[in-house]
């Protein structure tokens, strides 16, 4: 006897979201890969030009466990991209400045995440990209701001900004 599956009385907002997502960072992987970079090593040089940031803040914005993050600064300093130094603020805390090479490549990097978003984005009719841009921004900044921490809570995504 088969079941019958429940009808679904929504769009499935979940699929559409995680599908897209998935595909715009296997693009941007993709796209990074060609000058060897990661978009985690994206988001930590561009973050630390920014303004001087400790690790675990940048770990933080990258949305990265330590491990991660050490792991992601390790393979920044071999490349000769950046390099951790104490902070000038405070003596205690180390930070992740990015060297002149790194500076290089994170511009490289940003026109690459640049125009792997301008392309998803270009693919649709200008009316419909504002309006979906408005909705998208509208959800982050509201109802779907903070995930809801439970027992086998769900991998964050990436953060504002990244």
């Amino acid at each position: 006897m088969t079941a019958m599956a429940p009808t679904r009385t929504e769009p499935d907002l979940s699929y559409l979201l995680d599908h897209t997502s998935h595909v715009l960072r296997s693009q941007m992987a993709a796209r990074l890969a060609d000058i060897g970079l990661t978009a985690r090593m994206h988001c930590v040089l561009v973050h630390a030009l920014e303004e001087e940031r400790t690790q675990a803040q940048l770990a933080e914005i990258g949305d990265m466990d330590k491990t991660t993050m050490v792991v992601t600064v390790d393979a920044l300093e071999k490349a000769g991209l950046a390099e951790r130094r104490p902070s000038s603020v405070d003596r205690r805390a180390r930070i992740i400045a990015v060297t002149e090479e790194g500076a290089k490549v994170a511009a490289q990097s940003q026109k690459i995440v640049d125009e792997v978003h301008q392309a998803a984005l270009g693919s649709l009719p200008a009316d419909e990209r504002e309006v979906l841009l408005r909705a998208l921004n509208r959800l982050v900044t509201g109802h779907l701001e903070t995930p809801v921490e439970g027992q086998s809570t769900a991998r964050r995504a990436r953060q504002k900004g990244n």
